[in-house]
């Protein structure tokens, strides 16, 4: 909904640490219960739904936005869950990594299906009628 870089780029980063706050069901929930074959795939898959559902938003409701505008903003809201892949996946335990981690997990609020799921559909829904009337 923002077209300007300088303000759209921070935006993306703080709403996401702002949706971590909202209990909320992503891959990493209940992750001691899963091996890490299954986590990673669980994550890819996560990945590639994320990246299509929202480039169907992108489609079906601000057509007009330049798709690779959007894809840059999803990959800035998404950075910080990036950033962690070092530690979660490779094993790497030490700094910067610990303390991208640490920040990350502060702000995350986790809720277990189906209720994690529940709460990211209306979140996303409320979202979208916003930036559709506003």
């Amino acid at each position: 909904k923002v077209g300007t870089p300088q303000l759209a780029i921070p935006l993306a980063l703080l709403s996401h640490l702002a949706a971590d706050v909202l209990p909320h069901w992503d891959v990493a929930t209940n992750k001691k219960g899963k091996t890490k074959k299954l986590l990673i795939a669980q994550a890819f898959a996560d990945v590639v739904l994320g990246f299509v559902l929202s480039f169907l938003l992108l489609i079906f409701f601000f057509p007009q936005t330049d798709p690779f505008y959007a894809f840059l903003i999803i990959l800035v809201a998404q950075s910080l869950d990036w950033a962690t892949v070092p530690y979660y996946f490779f094993g790497m335990r030490y700094p910067p990594f610990t303390w991208i981690y640490k920040f990350s997990k502060y702000f995350n609020n986790d809720l277990d299906k189906p209720w994690g799921i529940v709460t990211q559909v209306v979140l996303v829904g409320v979202l979208l009628l916003l930036a559709l009337f506003f």
